[in-house]
C-alpha cells in the first residue's frame, strides 16, 4: 500500500464530556455513526448551508474527538468553534503536529507484503473511499511515505473525491455539490446543525444540480480553476488534475443536455467527457421526453 506524507494538514483535538453533544449541534456529521476506527467527513456551514469549514473527524481518547482539516483555515476553524462553545464543557487546541501519513489500496494498487504492518492496526480509515481501503494515521511515529503527493492526487481524482481549496473554495459551495451527502458527510436522521434547513431541503426536493464529476481527456487537463464551458458557457470549474484526468464541478443538467445534443465540452481548450463516479447514488437528470416532461 502506497504512503504519502501530507504536509498542510492540522489536528484539532476536541475533549470533555460534552465534546459529542458540541459537535453534533453544529456539523453536518451524524457522530452517532462514527465508529472507534474510522474517519468521516462533514463541514461546519453558513446559515445558508453553504460550506464554511471541512474536514475529517475521527474518536480520540476517552469522550474525546480529533478534526483534521487544512492547516491554512485551521486557526479559523478554532476560533469559529469557540464561538460557539458557549458554556459547554469542551476544550479546543490544536495540535502543533501537521503532517499526517495516508495509505491506500484499490483494485488497481498491488498489495505489498512489505509494506507497513500500521494498515492493519493503527490508523482510522477514510469512509468517503467506498471502493478502496484508505487509512490516515495521526500519531508519531508515522509510517514512512514511499508515495509522492502527485500519486495521492492522482488515486483522489480517479476516486471521485473533491477537497476544499483546489476543488472548490470555502464559502462557495453546498453539501451537495461536493458529494458530502453521498460520503457519509451530512446525516439526513439527526438533530438540527447550523445551515440544516437548507440542506434538508435540497435533498428532499432534488434541488441538487452542482455536483462533483469526473473530467477525462486525451490531452493533459489544464491547470485547476479552469472554466468547463459548452459552446462557450460556462457550466462547472475544473479542479485536482492528474495527467488527462480530473476532478470538475460542474452542473449536471447542462452536462446531461451536451451529452444528449452530442455537444462538445470544454476544459479550457480541452475537449472533455464529464462522467459521475461510479460509487454515487445520483444520476443525470432524466430526458424530458422520456420522462413526460417532468424533471
Amino acid at each position: 500500500m502506497p504512503i504519502v506524507h501530507l504536509d498542510n494538514r492540522a489536528l484539532i483535538d476536541l475533549s470533555g464530556p460534552e465534546a459529542e453533544h458540541f459537535l453534533q449541534n453544529i456539523v453536518t456529521t451524524d457522530l452517532t455513526g462514527l465508529g472507534a476506527s474510522e474517519a468521516l467527513s462533514g463541514a461546519l456551514l453558513t446559515p445558508q448551508g453553504k460550506i464554511l469549514f471541512d474536514f475529517l473527524v475521527s474518536r480520540h481518547g476517552k469522550d474525546g474527538l480529533r478534526l483534521e482539516c487544512r492547516d491554512d483555515i485551521a486557526d479559523d476553524f478554532v476560533r469559529r468553534l469557540t464561538l460557539y462553545r458557549l458554556r459547554a464543557k469542551v476544550g479546543i487546541n490544536k495540535q502543533d503536529q501537521h503532517v499526517v501519513a495516508v495509505e491506500w489500496q484499490s483494485d488497481s494498487t498491488p498489495s505489498s507484503a512489505d509494506s507497513t504492518s500500521s494498515a492493519k492496526e493503527n490508523g482510522v480509515r477514510d469512509r468517503r473511499f467506498s471502493g478502496a481501503i484508505v487509512k490516515r494515521h495521526y500519531d508519531p511515529p508515522l509510517p514512512q511515505a514511499d508515495a509522492s503527493v502527485a500519486e495521492w492526487t492522482a488515486f483522489r481524482v480517479d476516486e471521485g473525491i473533491a477537497e476544499s481549496g483546489v476543488d472548490y473554495a470555502l464559502g462557495d459551495a453546498f453539501p451537495h455539490d461536493v458529494l458530502l451527502d453521498q460520503t457519509c458527510g451530512v446525516g439526513f436522521r439527526k438533530g438540527c446543525y447550523i445551515g440544516q434547513e437548507v440542506v434538508s431541503r435540497m435533498q428532499h426536493r432534488g434541488t441538487a444540480r452542482r455536483r462533483v464529476l469526473i473530467a477525462r481527456a486525451t490531452l493533459p487537463l489544464p491547470v485547476p480553476g479552469s472554466e468547463i464551458t459548452v459552446n462557450g458557457r460556462p457550466i462547472g470549474t475544473l479542479g485536482s488534475v492528474a495527467g488527462a484526468t480530473g476532478l470538475a464541478i460542474a452542473r449536471i443538467d447542462h452536462v446531461k443536455d451536451a451529452i444528449d445534443s452530442g455537444t462538445q465540452i470544454l476544459a479550457g481548450n480541452t475537449a472533455v467527457t464529464l462522467s459521475i463516479p461510479q460509487w454515487a447514488k445520483f444520476g443525470f437528470p432524466e430526458d424530458k421526453a422520456a420522462s413526460g416532461g417532468k424533471h
